[in-house]
């Protein structure tokens, strides 16, 4: 009895036989990707579609504004992919080696506009209006944390109106919650990117923010410096500038980068 049971291991061991596997099972990698706030809606689709083409990966996806996901790349998070809606937030990554810099590349590009709830009886048609007394409170992303603030601020600078505009601002920790304030009118209006715009049914586009008077809204993607899955990651990002991605990115309103 001893011998058989020693020589059916000494089998399963070294021959492929019925019941022994010859090679052990591929384990599902998991990519954990850090991405901005306003690509929310569009990375589900993506998500959905990258997964079913490539089953052995799992995207995880961690959304928030994008000077947030900096403070958690710098704080050790483990994560291998970083999207940002500004090459500031990429930029200062970079230089502190907290990126693979060959992996980064310009990804998307986005508009900034005007938004009010929808229904709203504002008279209100430019972001100049927005200094009329009609409009109370104004939601806009804080300045120094969130892409969509910084325009927001630029935009009010270069029209020579921020003073008035930073009085009566609400400040949101990413674009989203500024989306969620004017759809909810809490808010009189609201700056935000106009694929946020587009994926609500409870606001209005009143006005895209004037040529010139705003940062190109360019968002940025790559490598996390201490991705263990350097490769598996690249594969992604490949993707995403593929014509696949590219329909699913253009559907939600969003432009690509490099077209």
């Amino acid at each position: 009895m001893k011998r058989t049971a020693a020589l059916l291991l000494s089998v399963c061991m070294g021959l492929t036989v019925i019941g022994c596997s010859a090679e052990p099972e591929q384990s599902e990698k998991t990519i954990t990707v850090l991405a901005a706030a306003s690509l929310t809606d569009v990375m589900g689709e993506i998500e959905s579609s990258y997964e079913t083409s490539h089953p052995g990966v799992d995207l995880v996806f961690s959304f928030a504004g994008s000077g947030a996901l900096q403070a958690q790349i710098e704080e050790g998070a483990q994560a291998d992919v970083f999207i940002s809606a500004s090459g500031t937030q990429m930029d200062a990554l970079i230089e502190e080696g907290l990126m693979n810099e060959s992996s980064v590349r310009n990804l998307l590009i986005n508009r900034v506009v005007l938004i009010v709830p929808d229904g709203s009886d504002i008279a209100l048609d430019s972001f100049e209006g927005v200094t009329s007394d009609e409009v109370m409170m104004i939601g806009l992303g804080e300045t120094e944390s969130v892409p969509a603030g910084k325009y927001a601020e630029q935009i009010f600078t270069s029209l020579g109106i921020w003073d008035e505009v930073s009085a009566k601002a609400n400040f949101g920790s990413d674009v989203r919650t500024v989306l969620q304030w004017v759809e909810s009118g809490e808010v009189s209006c609201g700056v935000v990117y106009a694929t946020d715009a587009y994926s609500s049914d409870s606001v209005t586009v009143v006005a895209e923010a004037p040529d010139g008077t705003h940062d190109p809204v360019v968002y940025p993607a790559g490598i996390i410096g201490s991705s263990s899955l350097t490769d598996e990651s690249e594969e992604f990002l490949s993707y995403l500038e593929s014509e696949e991605a590219a329909s699913i990115f253009e559907a939600y309103g969003f432009a690509m980068a490099g077209s």
